[in-house]
C-alpha cells in the first residue's frame, strides 16, 4: 500500500512539470518529424543535382578552396615546392615562402553557399627576416614531416608531430597554426596530410556505419556513446531510421539524453564535440547529413559562445575557411535553449546568469556578422539577449527535474516544431 502510494505520488509530481500537459502523444509527435523528414528528404533530392560551388558564383573577389588529394599528390607537391627554393637558393635569392594569408581581412561570406570562404591574399615568410625566420623554419620542418607521413603512408596526431620538435615549435599551437598555413600552401584539406586530432566527438543512437571495416551500431554502445572516428576516410556504409540527427553542445546534455534513450523515444542520432567543435565531428556531422538526407537539429546553451559553435557546425570557422566546402553543414536549425525561452519556460531568475562585458561585447560583435543578419530569427533572439544581459546553459532545465530536457523540453520543441 505505501508502495501504491509513493507511486501516485511520483506520477501526480510527473504530471507538475511545467507544460507537460501540453505534450500530445508521442505518435502524433512522431508524424510531425515524419513530414519534417520527408521534406528534407524532398529538398535534397531537388536541389541535389547540382550543389552550388564557388566556381559557379562570380564574385568580386577571388577566393581559394583545397581539395582532398591523393598522399602521392601531396608528396609530389612538397618535393617540387623544395625545388623551387633550392633553385631560389643556389641563385643567390634566399627563400620566402609565399602562404596564403588566414587573416579576418582575408575572409569573405558567400550568402549563396552561406559559409565562409578564403580570398585570394597571400603573406610573404621570408627566411632572411628577423620577424620571420623562426616561422619559416618551423613552416619547412612541418613540410618534412607530412613528406615523411606520405612516404610511410601513416598517420599521427597533431600532439605527436608537435613532440617530433618540442624545441622548435615550443607550443602546440604554432605547430598547429603552421599545419593550416602548409595546408593552404599546397591546396589540400588537412586530412590530406594525414595529420589528425585525438578523439573527442561521440555519437550514440539510430546509426549503424562501417569504422576500417567493423560494423558498428550506435544504438548498442552505451551511455558513452561511440567515439567519432579522427580519420573520416575510414568511416562509410552509413544506414539509418532516424527521423532527425540532434546536435547537442555540452557533454553533460549528450550523457543525460544518452542514459535516457531519447533516441529511442524519438528516432534520431545524437552528436556531439564536447564543447568547440572538432574538425572529426565537423566532418562527421557533414557525412550524415549529406548521406542520410536528414535534418540537423542543435541543442545549445543560451549564451553568445552557444550561437558561436552553432555558427561554425553550418557556416565554417574563419580559422579553417579554405576547407568550409568540406567542413560545413548546411541548413542547421536552432533548436534551443534561446533567449526567448527563458521567459517561455519559466526558468527561475537564480538558473539565469548575468552576462559579463566580454559576453555583451561577443554578442554585439556577433549581430554584426554576415551569416547572423542573414537569419532574421538568429538576430531577434541575439539582441534579446544583449538587451535582457541574461544568459543561460541547457542545465537550467534541471531545475524542473534532472530528465525534464528529454521528458518535457525537447519533445514540446519537437511537437511545436520550435526552431530556427
Amino acid at each position: 500500500m505505501a508502495e501504491k502510494k509513493k507511486r501516485r505520488r511520483a506520477d501526480a509530481d510527473d504530471d507538475d512539470l511545467p507544460f507537460k500537459n501540453r505534450l500530445k502523444p508521442d505518435s502524433v509527435i512522431l508524424q510531425t518529424l515524419r513530414s519534417l523528414t520527408g521534406s528534407a528528404a524532398t529538398a535534397s533530392s531537388s536541389s541535389g543535382a547540382k550543389t552550388l560551388t564557388l566556381a559557379d558564383l562570380a564574385l568580386s573577389s577571388t577566393c581559394r578552396e583545397v581539395a582532398d588529394l591523393s598522399l602521392s599528390s601531396v608528396q609530389s607537391s612538397i618535393e617540387s615546392l623544395i625545388l623551387r627554393i633550392a633553385r631560389s637558393i643556389l641563385g643567390g635569392d634566399g627563400f620566402a615562402f609565399d602562404v596564403p594569408s588566414r587573416s579576418s581581412a582575408n575572409q569573405l561570406y558567400v550568402p549563396e553557399l552561406d559559409r565562409i570562404v578564403l580570398k585570394d591574399k597571400n603573406t610573404l615568410r621570408p627566411f632572411a627576416n628577423v620577424s620571420s625566420v623562426r616561422k619559416s623554419t618551423i613552416t619547412t620542418r612541418i613540410l618534412q614531416l607530412i613528406h615523411q607521413l606520405c612516404a610511410k603512408s601513416i598517420h599521427v596526431t597533431k600532439r605527436d608531430l608537435f613532440y617530433t620538435d618540442v624545441k622548435l615549435f615550443q607550443d602546440q599551437s604554432q605547430s598547429d597554426s603552421v599545419l593550416d598555413d602548409v595546408s593552404c600552401m599546397l591546396g589540400c584539406t588537412r586530412s590530406s596530410l594525414n595529420v589528425i586530432a585525438a578523439e573527442k566527438g561521440v555519437v550514440v543512437g539510430r546509426l549503424i556505419f562501417s569504422d576500417n571495416g567493423d560494423m558498428i551500431d550506435c544504438t548498442k554502445m552505451g551511455m558513452g556513446g561511440k567515439a567519432i572516428p579522427p580519420n573520416i576516410d575510414r568511416v562509410g556504409d552509413m544506414q539509418s531510421d532516424a527521423l532527425f540527427i540532434l546536435l547537442v553542445e555540452k557533454d553533460a546534455a549528450y550523457i543525460r539524453l544518452a542514459e535516457d534513450r531519447f533516441y529511442n523515444r524519438f528516432p534520431c542520432i545524437i552528436v556531439t564535440a564536447k564543447g568547440q567543435p572538432d574538425v572529426a565531428t565537423r566532418l562527421f556531422l557533414r557525412k550524415m547529413k549529406m548521406e542520410l538526407k536528414l535534418p540537423v537539429l542543435a541543442l545549445v546553451d543560451s549564451d553568445p559562445y552557444g550561437l558561436k559553435i552553432l555558427s561554425v557546425y553550418g557556416c565554417g570557422s574563419k580559422n579553417m575557411s579554405y576547407d568550409s566546402a568540406n567542413l560545413t553543414t548546411p541548413d542547421i536549425k536552432w533548436l534551443g535553449i534561446r533567449p526567448s525561452d527563458l521567459d517561455k519556460y519559466k526558468i527561475p531568475e537564480q538558473c539565469r546568469l548575468p552576462m559579463t562585458e566580454q559576453d555583451i561585447k561577443t554578442g554585439k560583435d556577433l549581430l554584426e556578422e554576415d551569416f547572423v543578419k542573414k537569419n532574421p530569427g538568429w538576430v531577434e533572439e541575439l539582441s534579446l539577449m544583449v538587451k535582457t544581459k541574461q544568459k543561460a546553459e541547457i542545465q537550467a532545465l534541471s531545475t524542473f527535474g534532472f530528465q525534464y530536457l528529454s521528458e518535457v523540453y525537447l519533445p514540446l520543441k519537437l511537437q511545436q516544431q520550435d526552431w530556427l
